[in-house]
């Protein structure tokens, strides 16, 4: 049965065929939205949302990018940021993860 997810987060892991090419540190940001952005609020939640997509989405590219078929993010770490100019939010992420490889045979 082939394996379609190419991302797997944390505690999910990845085909026991895949073996460790090398670890990587992605940056994705969310989309900005008006105002600030308080722990847990719905702006919070709704960035939240978008930088996770934003994410996925980088981490699928860069697996093909760098010619591997998995990534297992290990750690992640999310601010947020504000612009007192334009006064929009938004939220940083920096992942860590480690791309695999398909095991030749």
């Amino acid at each position: 049965m082939a394996v379609t997810q190419k991302v797997f987060w944390h505690r999910e892991l990845p085909p026991l065929d895949g073996e460790v090419v090398a670890e990587h540190v992605l940056e994705a940001t969310s989309d900005r939205v008006p105002g600030a952005i308080a722990y847990q609020d719905e702006l919070w939640s709704r960035c939240h949302e978008s930088l996770m997509t934003h994410a996925c989405r980088r981490l699928e590219q860069e697996v093909e990018r760098l010619g591997g078929d998995y990534a297992h993010v290990l750690d992640e770490s999310i601010d947020s940021r504000h612009d007192p100019v334009t006064d929009t939010a938004w939220l940083y992420g920096k992942f860590t993860y480690v791309l695999l490889k398909r095991a030749a045979g």
